[in-house]
């Protein structure tokens, strides 16, 4: 991948990807490229332009490595040699050298000669006019200035006033901008007074200070937009509607409220007006800090000051309610704004139907969805993608399937994000097949465009497992010029992120952004995945307060991924600080954030905790689904409290919410582990009296608790309804079942359902070799040998419970010294003690020093448990040095000024 960075070739060896096909546009550029000729000079009047080493055209283009063909272009030549990184992306660079191109093909090679040699305004005027493109225009510009000393900053001010003079100001915007950005607030002074200096030669005093201020603004430099506001205000001038709007936004984002009120008052006393745009800037910029009541003031005060809220106004505030889970209250806003007269627009249904949707209601989002309709507004295709998640999550892949026919039938195109949809359907609850077929319909169908194409059959391969593949493809794409947009780099990047390989995830974020690129939520949120899931969490932080620092679009996804990994890897205090900082932040935690937060509570234990962040939750509006319900429900049954748990379910029922098959497994274990197991068995009943199917947990969970309660006769019957009901046994059954035997001590029928399992195709994990140990240990030794051969002949693959049950035989059986000594090895290579473990080796010690009777001699069954615990130690130690090997540690670096990072092993450096 890294030699697309290094290289960009010319000849194609196109991989064979059967599964999908390009568009006739796409396989025709391919032809193309491959029949490019090499070499090409290009002009034979100019040469003093090295066109050697290099060839670019508008369809192909190489770049010689160790040589940059853009150099011979700058006047400041030794400082761009001198550069570390480039201030452009590839993409950009591969524009100016087609544009540099084009000049020198209609013979005005003289001009780029000239400006070479001299750091001309005129010249450099013409150059980027003669690009015909702000973008490339622009690119040429942060390329060729290297140099920031007085004289060069006071010849690019007159070019940006030649540039708005001649009616290109948006182009002056965009320079001086790049150079308020790279000269800083202690040198940003000089550019205010060179373009004020003699601006009257070139533009108005109202058009240097607007673009001044629009300049500050892109650099996001508040103080100085501030300060050119004073200025314009001394000179009795009034910035404009539309620069005042972003300087808003750029306020409320960064929290300074009272610079927002200060200038709003200003405002009123002098100019200009209030309009509906700064009204929706201010309005969204609260709601979005979670000030939603900020908000709806701001929408009542729009008529005192001559404004009626459009539909944009009312799409915010609806936006907002449906962020927090007040669906209700959103359709309310709805209705208000039909009254007033202001139509819905297809964004509004949108939001409220995928708002539905997440909440679990997606009856009441087709009913939405086929009302809005009616009325005269037809659904896009992400009002068709909102709705196709909402009954993919709720594993109605047969609904989707049918809502994707009626999409094609309506001419509605689909887009990649419907693709990922279905096919996620496809491969988690309905069938592989049906993805492919997907898969082939959408990219051989006629109905994507190229770059669609490009996208989904990069995502396909990462679907389908074949990301090396997917890794290929997109590195050709790149290589020829084809479309591919952030969704395609996204998908590579969210492959390897949940892979856990996040090298590769930031090398191909790394190209993304090279090849010109904005990184999406979801790609931020990836990089965060990636991170977290090899318990990176410092580098996680570190990166996000970088993306924050960068202004990427960091959004509650992010923060909700972090907060999982901290949770994932027992750093609850990590967790907590998070859930702290994102309220400084300013990023109001949705429904999601808080599921997170709760089910991460209650795995660590902090059950009180978890149940206190619920009631928050609903005071803050948040409607808890039944992820969340289900989460307390088995805190409080683990604690024992099966009250609470019961309170709940009815909650549950009272709140529109029906428990499913994990809410009533849930409460049947909670009676179960109590030995309550008439209660349990009328849940069952209840069960199937609501509809609900138990499934092969229900089972399990049952037969479990009859076999502790030694009541053979019902276990013997459920394992009857079992069969009858269409399940077979699982490895938890038959690890119940041995486990059942072996406590009675009847180790002869554990053996034969171990033969059984195995017989059935059905893996023996290591519960199942965990429960066969303990009772070898406890057996005689003639057949406690021959039962652990036969399980060191199945593959027997200790863990930290193997370690636990050995020490624990050895304190019993008399040898506590021996438990001692094995612990005092397992110690020493890192091996993490649990609470079983310190008590155990505290016993053993107790023990010795009590002097009480203990085994001091040799004896076979002595050999026999430390040659057990010699086999578990061995593959723990060997285990931790193959995790050590491969557990290094990283930081992050940035790698230039375009948004780049790359992990370094600090071992390394």
């Amino acid at each position: 991948m890294c030699a697309t960075l290094r290289l960009m070739r010319i000849n194609f060896k196109v991989g064979h990807f059967p599964l999908f096909r390009t568009s006739l546009y796409t396989s025709q550029l391919l032809v193309l490229h491959s029949l490019t000729p090499p070499h090409k000079t290009i002009n034979p009047k100019v040469s003093r332009f090295s066109t050697d080493s290099s060839y670019c055209s508008s369809k192909s283009l190489v770049f010689v490595k160790g040589y940059d063909f853009l150099e011979q272009f700058t006047p400041f030549k030794n400082l761009a040699k001198s550069c570390t990184y480039t201030v452009i992306t590839s993409n950009e660079k591969r524009k100016i050298i087609v544009g540099l191109s084009r000049m020198i093909k209609d013979e005005n090679g003289w001009l780029l000669e000239a400006f070479s040699r001299d750091f001309c305004p005129s010249f450099l005027v013409k150059i980027m006019k003669l690009f015909d493109d702000r973008e490339v225009a622009f690119a040429f510009f942060k390329y060729v200035l290297q140099d920031y000393s007085e004289n060069t900053l006071k010849s690019c001010c007159i070019s940006a006033h030649v540039l708005a003079a001649e009616e290109l100001r948006l182009l002056a915007q965009d320079m001086l901008s790049w150079i308020i950005r790279k000269v800083g607030k202690c040198r940003s002074d000089e550019v205010v007074e060179f373009m004020w200096r003699e601006h009257y030669k070139y533009e108005s005093e109202f058009s240097v200070l607007d673009s001044l201020m629009r300049a500050f603004l892109t650099a996001e430099m508040v103080s100085g937009a501030l300060e050119i506001w004073s200025k314009m205000r001394d000179n009795g001038l009034r910035p404009s509607s539309s620069a005042v709007c972003i300087l808003f936004k750029l306020l409320l984002r960064i929290g300074d409220y009272g610079s927002v009120w200060k200038l709003f008052r200003d405002m009123l006393q002098k100019g200009p007006r209030p309009t509906d745009a700064l009204f929706n800037a201010m309005i969204l910029g609260y709601c979005r800090k979670g000030r939603l009541q900020t908000g709806e003031s701001l929408f009542h005060l729009m008529r005192k000051f001559g404004c009626e809220p459009d539909v944009f106004t009312y799409n915010i505030l609806i936006n907002a309610y449906c962020t927090r889970g007040w669906t209700s209250d959103a359709l309310e806003w709805v209705h208000m704004m039909v009254e007033h007269g202001c139509h819905p627009s297809i964004s509004t249904f949108t939001t409220v139907i995928s708002a539905l949707c997440k909440e679990g209601n997606v009856v009441e989002a087709r009913k939405l969805f086929d009302g809005m309709q009616d009325v005269g507004v037809f659904p896009s295709t992400v009002t068709y993608n909102a709705l196709m998640d909402g009954y993919v999550k709720a594993r109605d892949i047969f609904q989707a399937s049918m809502l994707y026919e009626e999409m094609k039938r309506k001419g509605v195109a689909p887009d990649a994000i419907t693709f990922n949809i279905l096919v996620a359907g496809h491969y988690k609850y309905g069938r592989e097949e049906d993805g492919d077929r997907l898969l082939w319909d959408l990219t051989v169908g006629g109905l994507s465009s190229d770059y669609l194409s490009s996208d989904v059959s990069i995502a396909g391969l990462c679907w389908v497992g074949r990301l090396n593949e997917a890794v290929t493809l997109l590195d050709n794409l790149l290589e020829k010029g084809i479309p591919v947009s952030v969704i395609a780099f996204n998908s590579i990047i969210a492959a390897y992120s949940k892979e856990g390989l996040e090298e590769k995830a930031f090398e191909v974020y790394n190209i993304m952004v090279q090849f010109g690129q904005s990184p999406s939520a979801l790609t931020c949120a990836s990089l965060l995945l990636s991170l977290s899931m090899t318990g990176r969490l410092q580098e996680a932080r570190d990166l996000m307060a970088k993306m924050i620092t960068m202004s990427f679009p960091i959004n509650i996804t992010a923060c909700t991924v972090l907060l999982d990994g901290y949770f994932k890897k027992g750093d609850v205090m990590g967790a907590r600080t998070l859930w702290e900082e994102m309220e400084k932040m300013g990023i109001a935690p949705d429904a999601v954030a808080f599921s997170a937060l709760i089910d991460g509570l209650v795995k660590a234990g902090s059950v009180g905790d978890a149940y206190d962040a619920f009631l928050q939750m609903i005071r803050k509006g948040l409607v808890p689904n039944n992820f969340v319900y289900n989460s307390l429900i088995t805190g409080f049954c683990y604690s024992g409290n099966m009250n609470e748990a019961q309170k709940l379910e009815r909650d549950m029922r009272e709140r529109g919410l029906l428990p499913d098959i994990f809410t009533i497994n849930t409460i049947i274990n909670g009676f179960c582990k109590q030995g309550r197991m008439k209660l349990a068995t009328d849940c069952f009943v209840e069960m199937h009296r609501s509809g609900l199917q138990p499934d092969i947990a229900t089972y399990n969970t049952l037969i479990n608790g009859f076999c502790k309660a030694f009541d053979v006769v019902n276990a013997d019957n459920f394992m009857t309804r079992m069969y009858a009901s269409g399940w077979e046994p699982d490895i938890t059954t038959y690890n119940i079942r041995i486990h059942s035997f072996c406590s009675t001590r009847r180790i002869n029928q554990a053996v034969m359902i171990l033969d059984e399992l195995v017989s059935a195709g059905v893996v023996p994990n290591t519960v199942t070799y965990n429960i066969m140990m303990n009772s070898a240990c406890n057996d005689i030794l003639d057949r406690a040998m021959i039962l652990a051969a036969k399980l060191l002949k199945m593959a027997f693959i200790p863990n930290t419970v193997t370690a636990n049950l050995l020490l624990s035989h050895l304190w019993k059986q008399g040898l506590p010294q021996r438990a001692l000594v094995w612990g005092q090895k397992l110690s020493e290579i890192g091996f993490e003690f649990d609470e079983i473990t310190h008590k155990i080796l505290d016993k053993s010690s107790h023990c010795i020093q009590e002097n009480t009777d203990y085994c001091t001699e040799t004896t076979e069954k002595s050999l026999f448990l430390d040659f057990l615990m010699y086999i578990t130690y061995d593959h723990i130690r060997r285990s931790r040095a193959y995790s050590d090997n491969n557990d290094s540690s990283f930081e992050l670096v940035e790698d230039g000024p375009c948004g780049s990072f790359k992990l370094v092993n600090k071992a390394t450096v």
